[in-house]
């Protein structure tokens, strides 16, 4: 992924942080505008996303390329199947439903019009996503995530060292019970790799809840609390969150369960913060 990097001329001091990277970059004020929804841009080291935040002579502007979306068929491998079910490994960069999803790709590849996502990550996070056949299949699945008898287990990478070996964190979100256990994989000063399992569901649940306890996902610029990146935190293109394993509980008896394997960017990642 490319990182375009440019300081602000006295000529652009006090113009709107959107205008300035549709000038540089020649891009549409919409386009513009996604970069900065994405979390994409860095402002002096820190992560900035207000289309009007006015930038001053000198500000150092970084720019991670939002990677285009991997449709291909081989970029989405399926990891189990069964009679109602698959699941498939999503690829960061790729939303799960929608046009120009997961979903929509699994569909032309299988020529399975009726496949849909039974439940969501995050654009920027990969791994295990399971999907229905039918919409039979959908309807008995979401009993089963409203049920919590869906095992899901993540892979984060989280800045600073986690001194607890095992912890539940139980902040509620949106005024309602949320509820993520942690166990520490392997730790240095400056990261710590965790084995993440959800017991609930609450949007961006696992990002939220490690940046309540002052450990905020690698990679993550959204939840970052506006704090000054380290040099190694800048060249990490994407939240360092992977669906590691998932197990649901079929209708008709048994499990199905899959692993996804750590894609390149996260096993990079371990490396550079001597992690693996």
């Amino acid at each position: 992924m490319k990182t375009i990097v440019f300081a602000i001329t006295p000529a652009e001091a006090g113009q709107a942080l959107q205008n300035v990277l549709a000038a540089r970059l020649a891009l549409s004020h919409n386009r513009a505008k996604a970069l900065l929804d994405a979390r994409a841009v860095l402002v002096n080291r820190r992560p900035v996303w207000m289309a009007r935040h006015a930038v001053s002579r000198g500000d150092v502007v970084e720019v991670s390329a939002v990677p285009p979306s991997a449709t291909r068929a081989r970029e989405l491998p399926v990891l189990a199947e069964a009679r109602d079910y698959l699941i498939a490994n999503k690829p960061a960069g790729l939303t799960s439903n929608g046009p120009d999803s997961a979903e929509s790709a699994l569909q032309e590849a299988r020529d399975e019009p009726a496949l849909r996502a039974v439940h969501r990550l995050d654009v920027d996070t990969s791994g295990c996503l399971l999907f229905a056949r039918s919409d039979a299949g959908f309807d008995a699945a979401m009993t089963r995530f409203r049920d919590r008898t869906v095992e899901k287990v993540y892979r984060a990478i989280a800045v600073g060292r986690l001194e607890d070996r095992e912890r539940e964190i139980t902040y509620p979100l949106e005024g309602r019970p949320a509820v993520t256990r942690i166990r520490v994989l392997s730790a240095t000063r400056d990261a710590t790799h965790l084995d993440v399992a959800i017991e609930t569901g609450r949007t961006h649940q696992i990002r939220r809840h490690l940046s309540m306890i002052g450990h905020p996902v690698i990679g993550d610029r959204q939840y970052t609390a506006r704090r000054e990146l380290s040099d190694r935190e800048v060249t990490v293109p994407r939240q360092m969150l992977h669906a590691w394993s998932l197990a649901f509980p079929l209708p008709t008896g048994g499990r199905l369960r899959a692993e996804a394997p750590l894609p390149g960017d996260y096993r990079v990642c371990l490396q550079r913060f001597r992690l693996a």
